[in-house]
């Protein structure tokens, strides 16, 4: 064969030396004419091709699928399963290697990645990819379990043990924690004794021979699993601004995670930020952090954090300055009788990279402001934009008055977006369903948020407009084969978020209002439309792999432009991307569009 069997392609890239020696001498090159068929609907298929020139459309009926070119390979389902499903047609002359069965079979029957890669569903494609690339991710040490990092034992007293009793154990035990058991309660009640909780009874004089430690122990316990992520754990921290975790399992209890245990294993910034953000006096330390947020971002992909941790992460450092800053700008009685909440990917936990504002203020019924309302949202939007987070286009930010209203003006609001029906007022609509609060009264978000669900119950016609919005940026044949192999498409820009992210988004958020699921995450949304049986399992997961391959990439393209200079804005250049990342994307393309198919038929939106 030729000698430039170009290795570095998926699924061919996972290959041993000793594999490739097998490829090198057991394929052959055929030839295909402009509009051959190559593969028919049913037949038994004897060879792998992997195309050299030229490109191939696969077809569901009379569908185009999708378009395969230079260093793609077909038909790997349709050679393990014994039969082809689809029709694949040669749209302009085609040359390709030719790889026998046989050959592909003890490929696979040695190299489970590569058969993973090569034939499997999406979800399999992943974790394969995952596999293959866990000697790099364990260098992520947020990828560490919490039994992996140092889990200092459980030490329990009882609730009426003195505080002078718990002291001695500390200077025994050498510890500054103790469990506290308060068997005077039904179900007995756990809870947590600290040498905080010590300086406060000495600081208040408390007689600490008599004083039951019970009195002073904090009883609502912040608790993570032996098996979950450090990252995860770092996350819980920071959102409940703690310095220690119970580690338990199920009702078992395993010992402490320690904020100094956690932070020294995984040898990030993160907590460093967190504590930054919190102990900031002025705007200028939070500008300061702001900018770190982004070096971590940076630091925990290239050490192979998963993005959907990731995004975690930025979704609790980021409230944390938010709340920071509005705590800094705004006197205390606007804090407490407001809420301040974040919209957009923000409030659904799935930004990373810094993009435009979207939030917004509800102030409580009958509040009025001691000082310049206006001035203090400005002062607000001006500082975020100084950390780096661009002015909302669409001016969806406290700065605007139509994003800052009492309860009853909010709800009133959100309820003529119902009534009106618009496609401005359903976008307002959707941003404000992402709604997540980050300072301030929650229950006046909740409040605002009830409105929504009192109108759109059995509101058919309205779900329906609201939905249709998947289908604002098409993904027909001409489009997809103009990005994913036509002609001079790797000169193409793909925007990502139009054609991927925003109808999966949008989708997912369509059908949970739809069962008035209050979730704002999409994935919390998907675990609710799953239980609810109006999903099916394998497309739920196939959706949640989906998001996170978008966010991904768009991440990875993203800092890619920062480092060179450039603005992040994660568009796609399709000559830049790995043959694997092509052919994700095409699996991850397919299933938005299997997705808008079932959302079509769910919301009737060919009748509109």
């Amino acid at each position: 064969m030729p000698s430039a069997f170009n290795f570095l392609a998926s699924p061919f890239d996972c290959l041993t030396l000793e594999e490739q020696r097998l490829v090198r001498v057991n394929v052959d090159v055929a030839y295909f004419p402009q509009g051959e068929t190559i593969l028919a609907l049913g037949v038994q298929p004897s060879h792998l091709f992997v195309i050299i020139k030229g490109f191939v459309q696969q077809f569901d009926a009379n569908e185009v699928v999708t378009t395969y070119g230079p260093d793609d390979c077909f038909d790997g389902r349709g050679l393990v399963s014994g039969k082809v499903s689809s029709r694949f047609v040669a749209v302009e002359e085609v040359v390709a290697y030719q790889l026998a069965k046989q050959t592909v079979s003890d490929l696979i029957a040695g190299n489970a990645t590569f058969g993973a890669l090569l034939f499997s569903d999406l979800s399999n494609k992943l974790s394969a990819l995952s596999e293959r690339q866990s000697r790099h991710e364990l260098q992520s040490l947020t990828m560490a379990r919490v039994d992996e990092a140092l889990v200092r034992p459980a030490h329990f007293v009882e609730a009426d043990t003195s505080i002078l009793e718990v002291v001695k154990h500390f200077q025994t035990l050498h510890t500054a924690t103790v469990l506290v058991r308060d068997r005077r309660v039904n179900p007995p009640a756990l809870g947590i004794f600290t040498s905080t909780g010590l300086q406060r009874a000495i600081l208040h004089g408390m007689p600490l021979d008599r004083l039951p430690v019970g009195e002073l122990a904090n009883f609502s316990l912040i608790k993570v699993r032996p098996s979950d992520q450090l990252g995860e754990a770092l996350a819980v921290m920071i959102k409940h601004k703690v310095r220690r975790v119970v580690v338990s399992e199920g009702e078992e209890v395993i010992g402490v995670l320690e904020a100094l245990d956690l932070f020294s294993h995984l040898s990030n910034q993160s907590y460093q930020i967190n504590i930054q953000i919190l102990n900031a006096q002025d705007v200028a330390t939070l500008k300061l952090a702001a900018g770190q947020i982004t070096r971590l971002i940076s630091l925990l992909h290239s050490n192979g954090t998963k993005v959907n941790l990731i995004a975690r992460l930025v979704q609790e450092l980021n409230a944390k300055l938010f709340e920071r800053t509005w705590q800094l700008l705004a006197p205390a009685d606007l804090v407490a009788n407001s809420c301040l909440f974040v919209m957009g990917s923000e409030g659904r936990g799935e930004q990373l990279l810094k993009t435009d504002q979207d939030n917004g203020l509800v102030l409580r019924d009958g509040y009025v402001c001691s000082v310049d309302l206006a001035d203090v949202c400005r002062q607000f939007s001006q500082a975020l934009a100084d950390f780096g987070y661009p002015v909302c286009p669409g001016n969806i930010m406290v700065s605007n008055p139509h994003w800052r209203q009492s309860v009853t003006d909010f709800s009133q609001m959100v309820r003529l977006w119902v009534m009106a029906g618009s496609p401005d007022s359903l976008m307002a609509l959707a941003v404000f369903l992402d709604a997540h609060a980050v300072c301030g009264d929650t229950a006046l978000l909740d409040q605002v948020r009830a409105a929504v669900y009192e109108l759109t119950a059995d509101n058919d016609a309205m779900l329906a407009r609201f939905a249709s919005s998947i289908n604002a940026f098409g993904t027909g044949s001409g489009l997809w084969n103009r990005l994913l192999s036509l002609g001079d498409q790797r000169k193409e820009v793909l925007d990502i978020k139009k054609v991927g992210t925003f109808p999966l988004v949008h989708g997912i958020r369509s059908m949970a209002l739809a069962q008035r699921i209050s979730a704002t995450t999409t994935t919390d949304r998907v675990e609710a439309l799953t239980e609810a049986g109006k999903l099916p399992q394998k497309l739920a997961t196939d959706l949640i792999d989906s998001l996170h391959f978008f966010m991904g990439l768009k991440l990875k393209v993203g800092l890619q432009q920062l480092a060179t200079g450039h603005a992040a804005t994660g568009d796609i250049q399709m000559e830049k991307l790995s043959s694997l990342d092509r052919d994700l994307l095409k699996d991850t393309l397919g299933v938005v569009k299997q997705f808008k198919t079932l959302l079509n038929q769910r919301f009737h939106l060919e009748a509109l």
